[in-house]
């Protein structure tokens, strides 16, 4: 497979996120060859974000910024101090909140990572052991401003090419420490479903690009039924009674996303349909801190706070 060909961006400014594992040296290395700096009108800033949840991880940056130095690319990197204990989600969490500062500060077009095909699956089963919705069954994809072009490519290609060019790069410890669930998920769940059935491993993988594909044909209806509602904030209540109950949750969902809310439980989804079929007029709903819906006769209304 030749991965370089595989990457399509379309011309303008990219945040490329850069740990120093080898993903991301791998996904530096393949844009730098995809789109040569004098040659094309796709250009770069290398991003790396230091967690402070490691004492050596400075050689991480070290090697970042000698490497986006030698493909004369601008560099940027900030120290996040979270500690030893942070959780992976508040270290996720504070690596895009830079990620998506770099990108404002320079006007990119997106943020650029190197999530790759066993990502996408250790993702799907993360998410399942959650109990996850659809959506949870595909949450690496592009979009949101974030690019995943070697979502499709499995980690062991990106492996093999970066040997092959001789590219430098770190292990990061805290891959091996299976107190984080992606590290068990990773390093015990899957090698044994792969020992124990390769075959429904495989099906396992098929079934989360069925899923991929259903959810892609899903919100595409999702967005022409709100394409039709009287504003991005304003909901037909006529809409929501009319349709299927599940159905009318995912259109519910849909507009909370729409409306800048990403993080949803089912419970706060399950609460708002019933209550844009039932509520009385001119009575409200507080979703968080910083918004609630205002429900009228015939709609209801996002409010930011």
């Amino acid at each position: 497979m030749d991965i370089i060909k595989t990457i399509r961006l379309e011309p303008g400014h990219y945040v490329v996120a850069v740990s120093g594992g080898v993903d991301s040296m791998t996904l530096l290395d393949i844009l730098v060859k995809r789109y040569p700096r004098k040659e094309s009108d796709v250009r770069f800033t290398v991003a790396h974000f230091d967690h402070g949840i490691r004492d050596v991880s400075h050689i991480d940056r070290q090697l970042v910024q000698e490497r986006a130095g030698q493909y004369k690319l601008p560099f940027v990197f900030e120290e996040g101090n979270l500690g030893s204990n942070t959780s992976e989600a508040a270290a996720r969490k504070a690596r895009y909140e830079f990620l998506h500062k770099v990108k404002t500060h320079t006007g990119a077009r997106g943020v650029i990572t190197a999530h790759h095909l066993d990502d996408v699956i250790e993702t799907a089963i993360l998410n399942m052991m959650r109990g996850t919705g659809r959506k949870g069954m595909s949450s690496l994809k592009t979009g949101g401003g974030v690019y995943r072009p070697l979502a499709h490519i499995p980690k062991k290609h990106l492996r093999s090419y970066a040997q092959a060019n001789g590219l430098v790069w770190h292990e990061d410890s805290t891959n091996n420490d299976q107190s984080y669930k992606r590290n068990f998920v990773r390093q015990t769940l899957v090698p044994k479903a792969k020992a124990t059935s390769t075959d429904d491993y495989y099906k396992l993988v098929g079934l989360i690009r069925r899923q991929r594909e259903l959810n892609h044909a899903i919100d595409i209806q999702l967005e022409t039924l709100l394409h039709t509602q009287p504003s991005r904030q304003s909901l037909r209540r006529i809409d929501v009674a009319m349709l299927p109950y599940k159905v009318a949750t995912e259109l519910v969902a849909e507009w909370l996303r729409q409306n800048g809310k990403r993080q949803l439980s089912r419970w706060l989804v399950d609460r708002l349909t019933v209550a844009i079929r039932t509520a009385h007029t001119d009575t409200e709903l507080l979703l968080d801190s910083y918004s609630k819906v205002r429900f009228g006769k015939t709609r209801v209304e996002f409010i930011n706070l």
